[in-house]
């Protein structure tokens, strides 16, 4: 389209969101599988008309916030501030160096934006300048007083609950970030409502009502529950892998450094466990084999980390829009002992995957000295992993 505005967006994600209960800021919570702050980000980092993606987080979440987006591409994230204002703000000066003509302010907690919403919001503010997505009233709203009792009914047909992307040009809204933290207001509750004191008319466009903000544990129960029905083709696949003993101090199992007489003969760091949980998820979607996505014959990959394999089969599932629902490893050697290292390779498993620790099991076996493994010349590994994946046929 010849003339496109270029847009941007700003996913707000520096919040604690303590209303959502127990269990960490509520953008790096799960919602089947993925977390919310990657479910809130990913449609604009994959829109054709969205430029650039500017997050703002906590800087306390520097770890978690990486681990929460790997696979997508947006620009170096930045600190936000006390406010979601002030937040709002350090995103709005991060573009200010190459700045769009339009900024979509996206809040982390609304998981659930589409395409159409950004298309429209982009839209609306490339002919209005200030816009942003409106769903209807539905149910009779009361106005009260301290005391509870109600004082108004206002007409419910000239309400609108609002959402976000909120979308402006951006000159125009950074300039009124900036006169408001100059003139020190800080308690606007959204960009709309700081535009709208600044002079600025902002105008409405249709929202959805799935674009709904999660701030309650009920709100996180529904939406599992929603995606875990939908998700009714259940896979299942397995794995096994296998090396043998060589020189070293350690071996790597599960995820884990285990200090040891020997060490493995592998491309990789060998680690057998998560080979074989990689083989079983891959299997399950039916996407070939460890060794086709990684191939020994690969330099770059001498000497690689076990886990990026691992979360690189999880990415696989999240982009067909799925979830793994377990797994389950089986170590079989001699020695080393696995029986006390198994709750910390859960654990392990669990931190790699972003799985809870209860969908994650670590068994281990001998093979009563017989064969390789009973000769300790090496060990093996076998593996399942459940899959659920939209039904699509």
């Amino acid at each position: 389209m010849a003339n496109r505005s270029k847009a941007a967006a700003i996913i707000v994600a520096a919040g604690r969101g303590l209303r959502a209960g127990a269990g960490g800021p509520k953008q790096y919570r799960c919602i089947a599988g993925r977390t919310v702050i990657a479910r809130a980000m990913d449609p604009f980092c994959s829109h054709p008309d969205v430029s650039a993606v500017q997050p703002v987080r906590n800087p306390d979440d520097v770890e978690i916030f990486d681990q929460a987006l790997q696979g997508l591409t947006y620009r170096p994230a930045v600190s936000g501030g006390a406010t979601r204002q002030a937040s709002v703000r350090a995103g709005l000066e991060a573009l200010a160096g190459d700045p769009p003509d339009i900024v979509l302010i996206h809040d982390a907690a609304r998981a659930f934006v589409t395409d159409a919403v950004i298309a429209r919001a982009i839209a609306a503010a490339g002919k209005t300048g200030a816009a942003i997505p409106v769903v209807a009233v539905t149910d009779t709203i009361k106005q009260v007083d301290d005391a509870g009792d109600v004082v108004a009914t206002p007409n419910r047909a000239q309400l609108r609950i609002a959402q976000t992307p909120q979308a402006f040009r951006f000159d125009v809204i950074l300039e009124a970030h900036r006169r408001a933290a100059r003139e020190g207001r800080d308690d606007f509750t959204d960009d709309a409502a700081l535009a709208e004191w600044a002079g600025l008319t902002v105008a409405t466009f249709e929202g959805d009502a799935a674009n709904m903000k999660l701030t309650t544990p009920e709100d996180f129960a529904r939406e599992e529950a929603r995606l875990g029905a939908a998700l009714g083709d259940i896979r299942t696949g397995t794995g096994y892998d296998v090396h043998a003993f060589g020189d070293g101090d350690h071996v790597m199992l599960c995820g884990v450094r285990v200090p040891y007489s020997r060490g493995f003969l592998a491309h990789s760091d060998g680690d057998v466990g998560l080979h074989a949980l990689v083989d079983a998820i891959l299997g399950a979607l039916a996407d070939g084999d460890i060794g086709s996505h990684f191939p020994p014959s690969d330099p770059q990959w001498k000497g690689a980390a076990s886990d990026k394999f691992l979360a690189y089969a999880m990415q696989r599932v999240a982009d067909r829009g799925g979830r793994v629902a377990h797994l389950e490893v089986t170590m079989i050697c001699e020695s080393p002992k696995i029986g006390p290292l198994r709750d910390t390779m859960r654990a392990r498993i669990a931190e790699i995957t972003g799985l809870s620790l209860s969908r994650v099991a670590v068994k281990a076996t001998t093979s009563e000295k017989l064969g390789f493994t009973g000769r300790q010349e090496g060990i093996a590994a076998t593996a399942s992993a459940t899959v659920r994946l939209p039904w699509t046929e």
